[in-house]
């Protein structure tokens, strides 16, 4: 069965939805510069309103591994999903501040890309057309060459998701701005 992860959640009645609709993830976004940042501390909140069976993602760009790996180990995040220039250095660092699992992200341009998803070390792989929540979906004739599972993001909206699925059976789909109306997730 595909997995499906909410991303962007910034309210509560966002984490009601999503315990009604049981996702497998979804995903607060620590990002300072994104329209849907969360605090630490709001995150906390949001967590402990959400069903104990849906993980909860942080999205990072860049952030200290000591950071990302101090809200893994206090239990508001399960798993961290790196978005920014974070490479196998990092991701080894921060394997040795927690035991959480990594989902590491890839801007898809070319199949050059496609072999870094293929070749990284984190523990998922989250292929995307750009900085997360932008909207648009990349070529996906590009993911011929992926040889792990993976979750696709990047446009993903109720008119493409079911080719999407047909054409590349991900590992799991992520999607954000796809499930707004006006800047906010809509629950229709």
């Amino acid at each position: 069965m595909i997995k499906i992860k909410l991303c962007g959640l910034s309210r509560p009645e966002d984490i009601l939805q999503a315990n009604s609709l049981h996702p497998a993830c979804i995903g607060f976004v620590f990002a300072k510069k994104s329209k849907r940042y969360v605090s630490p501390e709001k995150a906390a909140e949001l967590k402990a309103l959400l069903h104990p069976s849906i993980l909860a993602v942080g999205v990072f760009v860049n952030e200290e591994p000591e950071t990302v790996a101090e809200l893994l180990n206090d239990g508001i995040l399960d798993l961290a999903q790196l978005h920014g220039s974070e490479d196998d250095s990092y991701i080894r660092r921060l394997r040795q501040l927690t035991t959480r699992p990594i989902l590491q992200a890839f801007r898809i341009d070319s199949p050059r890309d496609v072999l870094r998803a293929n070749t990284s070390i984190a523990d998922l792989v989250l292929l995307d057309s750009g900085g997360g929540g932008t909207g648009t979906a990349f070529d996906w004739q590009l993911l011929q060459g992926i040889q792990r599972p993976y979750f696709l993001a990047g446009g993903l909206n109720p008119d493409n998701i079911g080719s999407a699925l047909a054409c590349l059976q991900p590992y799991g789909v992520d999607v954000s701005s796809g499930i707004e109306t006006d800047g906010l997730k809509d629950p229709d």
